[in-house]
């Protein structure tokens, strides 16, 4: 039972990760848009700061001093820390091969992102290197997972076997045996030779 269910953890495992290669080219063309979108975003607003002779770092200081506007300043900062952090993600994954992004998960975080790439994925026949490797660690990962899984489901009903057979069985009460019963004996008698009871007298 236990083997059954570690074959169909790694079967379903090796189906699983086998698109992740699939997945992580879509994540990486989505990524790309959104880092497209926010730099028009990040450049336009330095090129307003520019025209004010300021800074991006003036700008925002400038804009946290005014209070209509002083959470736009916040909204900027974070749209900025978002830009670098694709950015950087986009180039160490463009920089990676299919095999090697395997290993990088934490780079393919980006919740939106995420979320783009999922709504128009299509799962495709794991033909590469990538996939056949994916495919593989997913069915040794699906049957180690399952495997533990029922191992610890399990333990609680083995043990609780292994206690019932230890009790030791009651042995039913020996029944006592009658004493014998001392039967005479014929002895022979002194002078006339006649046999005589053992212990009777005449």
């Amino acid at each position: 039972m236990i083997r059954a269910l570690c074959l169909v953890g790694g079967l379903a495992g090796a189906a699983g990760l086998s698109q992740a290669p699939e997945f992580s080219q879509q994540y990486l063309q989505r990524l790309a848009g959104q880092v497209d979108a926010l730099t028009q975003v990040v450049v336009a607003f330095d090129h307003t700061a520019l025209a004010d002779g300021l800074g991006r770092e003036e700008m925002l200081q400038a804009m946290e001093a005014t209070p209509l506007v002083a959470s736009q300043a916040t909204m900027w900062r974070g749209t900025f820390a978002r830009h670098a952090r694709l950015s950087d993600h986009l180039t160490v994954l463009r920089e990676a091969t299919p095999l090697e992004r395997l290993t990088m998960p934490h780079r393919m975080l980006d919740a939106e992102t995420v979320r783009a790439a999922w709504a128009d994925f299509t799962p495709a026949v794991p033909l590469s290197a990538a996939g056949l490797a994916a495919a593989g660690g997913g069915f040794v990962g699906g049957w180690a997972i399952f495997g533990l899984l029922a191992t610890a489901l399990a333990w609680p009903l083995r043990r609780q076997g292994r206690g019932t057979a230890r009790q030791p069985q009651r042995r039913a009460p020996a029944i006592k045996k009658d004493p014998p019963v001392m039967r005479p004996r014929l002895v022979a008698s002194q002078p006339d030779n006649k046999p005589r009871l053992a212990g009777v007298r005449r």
